[in-house]
């Protein structure tokens, strides 16, 4: 079942068992992803409905990290992170990712990475990791191999 319907089930049943504060997630969540297949007037891939899901949680985090002092905001943004964390993609780990990144490296011959050779390297890794992994995560291993 497409991710799409998934969250449509599950705002019904949040609606039907008076869980309002899950029912206002989910369809902010399904708001998002009807406006862009609306936009694409077609159905969304699951690559494309994932980014969707990976966005709406980024700005979330954005808005609990600058919701500094205002607890109600703060907790608001704790509770739709963890429902929206229900229809995320599996994050890679950090280890996947180093994984990657040799991968990448070994595949454009390069033993000893310099700080030179970081855009070279992102370009071909970024295509491997995106909507898999967090991309700040991707940039301190990266930052990790140039350290050595």
């Amino acid at each position: 079942m497409a991710k799409t319907q998934e969250v449509q089930k599950q705002m019904m049943m949040a609606l039907k068992n008076k869980e309002h504060a899950r029912k206002d997630a989910l369809s902010l969540l399904l708001s998002a992803l009807k406006a862009k297949a609306k936009d694409k007037r077609e159905d969304l891939t699951e690559e494309e409905e994932d980014a969707i899901i990976l966005k709406e949680i980024k700005q979330v985090k954005e808005t609990l990290e600058s919701a500094a002092g205002r607890q109600d905001i703060i907790e608001e943004c704790e509770f739709k992170l963890k429902v929206l964390s229900e229809f995320a993609p599996q994050s890679m780990s950090e280890e996947e990712i180093r994984a990657a990144v040799e991968s990448v490296l070994s595949s454009l011959g390069i033993e000893v990475p310099t700080v030179k050779e970081k855009g070279l390297i992102m370009k071909n890794l970024m295509p491997l990791v995106k909507g898999k992994a967090d991309g700040k995560l991707v940039n301190q291993v990266v930052e990790g191999f140039f350290q050595k």
